[in-house]
């Protein structure tokens, strides 16, 4: 009869154990991944675990993968997670010859920057020094000499930025075998540009509107002896001289 009671009393003695079990496994749950994320939080955002070790540049011609380092200023030895990403594409974007730029963190340890630089498309005239403009008609360069696949661009000394713009456009537009006869680009306002040709004659651009238009109407108006070929107005263009 005793030995009866007595396991009774210990089937009770473990069913009251269980139900404890069960009422505060939610709590031990809760607690488990609390303390995992606070581990894990530890291991990305404190330690030196996952910290900055080096940056890997890509894409530089122009510029040094030093200068760009330089620029970028990445903070060595911090936690990868908690560098600034906006703020280190935002040093390099500053840099002159950078036209856009991809900063990514590459875990555990390095941080890449992808940058992609400003391609000339036309060299400019500044006083002595002869420069070279992208595609929005931002100087960012100098040349020693005018490189011959690049088209010269002459005008004004203080030339506008619009103007230049502009004119960096209808290069960018101009077919390939248009573009090849181009001896230099006359700017003077926004809607005043021509082409000189290298056989001297010259071709009155106007604004870069329609320029797939008045390219396609000036090779049919080459074909004529002229010395100024105006498709300005592609629908209706004239030659003189």
């Amino acid at each position: 009869m005793a030995e009866t009671l007595d396991r009774t009393r210990k089937r009770f003695v473990r069913r009251q154990w269980a139900r404890r079990l069960l009422a505060w496994r939610p709590l031990v749950i809760v607690l488990l991944v609390l303390a995992l994320a606070g581990g894990l939080g530890w291991l990305f955002f404190v330690s030196s675990v996952l910290a900055v070790t080096g940056v890997e540049v890509r894409g530089t011609a122009l510029l040094s993968d030093a200068e760009v380092r330089r620029a970028a200023a990445v903070p060595v030895g911090e936690p990868l997670a908690r560098i600034d990403i906006g703020a280190i594409r935002a040093r390099v974007a500053a840099l002159t010859l950078v036209a856009s730029v991809d900063v990514t963190r590459d875990w555990p340890h390095q941080v890449l920057i992808q940058v992609s630089e400003r391609q000339a498309v036309a060299a400019v005239q500044v006083g002595s020094r002869l420069k070279g403009i992208d595609a929005d008609g931002v100087y960012f360069r100098d040349f020693d000499h005018r490189p011959r696949a690049l088209p010269l661009i002459t005008g004004p000394d203080d030339i506008d930025r619009d103007v230049l713009r502009e004119a960096a456009r209808i290069v960018v537009l101009l077919p390939t075998d248009v573009a090849a006869r181009v001896a230099h680009i006359q700017v003077a306002t926004i809607d005043q540009i021509s082409l000189v040709l290298r056989d001297g004659r010259t071709v009155v651009w106007g604004s870069a509107d329609q320029s797939e238009d008045k390219a396609r109407v000036l090779e049919v108006l080459l074909r004529q002896k002229a010395q100024t070929y105006d498709v300005s107005v592609p629908g209706q263009p004239t030659t003189k001289g």
